[in-house]
């Protein structure tokens, strides 16, 4: 890894550090955290409390990975999909955690799939 890479990747990191004293997953309210990769978007809901994945969705999935991955509509995708699973499981209302990425294109597609899906943020 190139060290302009490195430096943005100890960035991210530290600004997800900061994000995270404060937004915090419990049962009633788990979190809905996104990771973002070149290639790839996922998004997980989180109960912190007991450090457990109630509902997750990639677009590593075999129903996701045959179209392209990398742009907002493969993003729009697993928003719509974590959001049906989470409602599955019987969460309706969440905390977002954009993982110290801007709100922007992917993250904020995916944020905004799941607000349209009916998880409430």
């Amino acid at each position: 890894m190139s060290s302009k890479a490195s430096q943005r990747r100890t960035s991210r990191i530290r600004r997800h550090t900061r994000v995270r004293k404060r937004v915090q997953g419990t049962a009633e309210r788990p979190r809905l955290a996104v990771f973002r990769s070149n290639r790839h978007i996922s998004a997980q809901v989180i109960d912190d409390t007991t450090g457990r994945t109630i509902a997750a969705a990639a677009t590593v999935e075999p129903g996701l990975r045959d179209k392209t991955t990398g742009n907002v509509e493969a993003a729009r995708a697993v928003g719509w999909l974590v959001a049906d699973r989470a409602q599955a499981a019987g969460v309706t209302t969440v905390v977002f955690d954009r993982g110290g990425f801007q709100y922007h294109g992917r993250v904020a597609a995916v944020a905004d799939a799941a607000r349209e899906a009916g998880l409430e943020f």
